[in-house]
């Protein structure tokens, strides 16, 4: 692919801010749009099943409004047929309109010639006619989630309707205890979008424009990595899909632009929070580093003693930067920083901002600190949260 010559030029520091903006994390949060106007910003919302202070799908919400109510955030996404979950960038939670727009996916898993697990034979059909006349139901409902204790050892049940789900003949309607609620598609999603009529070209062009709306700015990668495209497939609709290219100051591939994140210089207030490792701010790598100078990993999979920021650890935005990690943990009534690595003492005041926040937020009333990577930090940090307001 030629790709034309950027007319734009952005400093890194004005591709930081525009990425910060698109994400919602600078300027005023539309508190009146609420839970639902971060999902369609964001146009996806990454779930995951570790639960610490709260689970993945619920920190995204409250990075960006603040102490919004989990009750709140489970029925924005749930009731009124709102939302769908499929896969995207992983299981993510996205804004119903964009159903017609996964279509590509749905007929390429249609079409998928192996498959992890065998599907019994007349069990998806089974599935289906219960789904009929009983649904919505959990796996369990359904005859039983596993075959034995092992997580991976699905029933036929399990497997087909999790076949069903990526045909798109099944949705999950919710969660329940986190474990997914099945029904037809047919009387989950409104009859105005529940089609597959757009070719594979018209889908991934409106994929490969709303990753670059809720980018700001990226590269290729980083375009193809939000919804999880192939590089070819975004090579061969970026062109027309409405964003421009730009370059970037220190980065060594070319990018392209959201035109209205161009249109207007960003400004505004900058949010302090801990941010989830799953956070779709952060959660190419690559581009992190790049943006933040920040080398973010997930430690839950790792083994604890090669474990460096901890099980769960939590980034920490303040000013539009990364300055530094939390790993928390919830005991009671406290929340627990068990391990809190600091971007030097200016971060100090900042990581412990973020710390009463989300302390008040799961009704916790103390804060205690546990290990600090820099010794000599953490009574200026215990200072520091006996000055807050709990």
């Amino acid at each position: 692919m030629t790709t034309p010559r950027p007319s734009t030029e952005l400093s890194a520091d004005e591709a930081r801010r525009i990425a910060l903006r698109a994400q919602g994390l600078l300027g005023t949060p539309d508190r009146r749009s609420g839970v639902r106007g971060v999902l369609r910003h964001l146009g996806a919302v990454q779930l995951d099943t570790i639960s610490v202070l709260a689970r993945s799908h619920e920190l995204i919400p409250y990075a960006r409004l603040g102490a919004v109510g989990r009750k709140t955030v489970e029925d924005a996404y749930w009731k009124d047929t709102h939302a769908f979950e499929y896969w995207s960038h992983a299981a993510c939670i996205l804004p119903v309109e964009e159903w017609p727009h996964f279509a590509f996916r749905r007929r390429a898993y249609r079409s998928r010639p192996h498959w992890h697990h065998d599907l019994p034979d007349g069990v998806y059909d089974q599935v289906i006619k219960q789904l009929t006349t009983e649904g919505p139901l959990t796996a369990t409902e359904l005859g039983g989630a596993k075959k034995t204790s092992d997580w991976w050892d699905w029933s036929g049940s399990k497997v087909a309707v999790e076949r069903a789900l990526m045909y798109g003949e099944v949705v999950c309607v919710e969660r329940r205890g986190w474990k997914r609620v099945y029904d037809l598609a047919e009387r989950a999603i409104p009859a105005a979008v529940l089609h597959d009529e757009l070719d594979d070209t018209e889908c991934l062009r409106r994929l490969v424009r709303l990753a670059g709306r809720s980018l700001g700015v990226g590269t290729r990668a980083d375009i193809a990595d939000y919804h999880r495209l192939k590089g070819e497939q975004v090579d061969a609709v970026i062109a027309d899909s409405g964003l421009v290219p730009v370059t970037v100051e220190g980065w060594a591939k070319p990018a392209w632009a959201d035109p209205e994140a161009l249109a207007t210089p960003p400004r505004g207030r900058h949010r302090t929070t801990l941010l989830s490792p799953f956070d779709s701010l952060i959660w190419e790598r690559a581009r992190t580093e790049r943006i933040f100078g920040f080398t973010h990993r997930l430690e839950a999979y790792v083994p604890r003693q090669k474990r460096v920021y901890g099980y769960f650890a939590m980034p920490v935005l303040a000013g539009g930067r990364l300055v530094g990690r939390v790993d928390p943990a919830r005991e009671g009534s406290t929340l627990v920083a068990r391990q809190v690595t600091l971007d030097g003492p200016k971060a100090v005041p900042a990581v412990a901002q973020a710390l009463v926040e989300a302390a008040s937020w799961v009704d916790c009333t103390d804060v205690r600190v546990e290990r600090v990577d820099a010794p000599e930090l953490r009574d200026p940090l215990v200072r520091a949260l006996s000055r807050l307001p709990a």
